[in-house]
């Protein structure tokens, strides 16, 4: 089983910045992907980006250019650098890991339970 934990989140002013960390634990053995995404109230949740085992990163177009995806894999976390906040980036963030406990087993799924940010105006 593996366990994603989330922390950072808080109260910002519009134009400030945030730094969100997760970090996933258990049985691993490779993590392919790992990702934050976020769900405003009423709204669906959104991949906000996201990076792959080989660095490669993936962002969504309303946080481009203001949001910093970044991992270190021998210590199996990711963190969301956020700036230039805005009142519409109000949100539960959570963090999804898609890991492997061994080299033959399947990509499982897994996510955190979220951190608030929330941006006032």
């Amino acid at each position: 089983q593996v366990q994603v934990v989330e922390s950072g989140g808080g109260l910002v002013q519009t134009g400030g910045s945030l730094r969100l960390s997760c970090v996933a634990s258990g049985s691993i053995f490779s993590i392919n992907f790992m990702g934050w995404y976020r769900q405003a109230p009423g709204k669906q949740r959104e991949l906000v980006a996201s990076i792959t085992s080989g660095n490669s990163t993936n962002y969504a177009r309303s946080v481009k250019g203001r949001f910093t995806i970044s991992r270190d894999n021998a210590k199996n976390t990711t963190q969301l650098q956020m700036n230039s906040l805005k009142p519409e980036d109000t949100a539960v963030y959570y963090c999804n890991v898609v890991a492997r406990a061994t080299p033959i087993s399947v990509a499982m799924n897994y996510w955190g339970k979220g951190t608030l940010v929330t941006v006032s105006s």
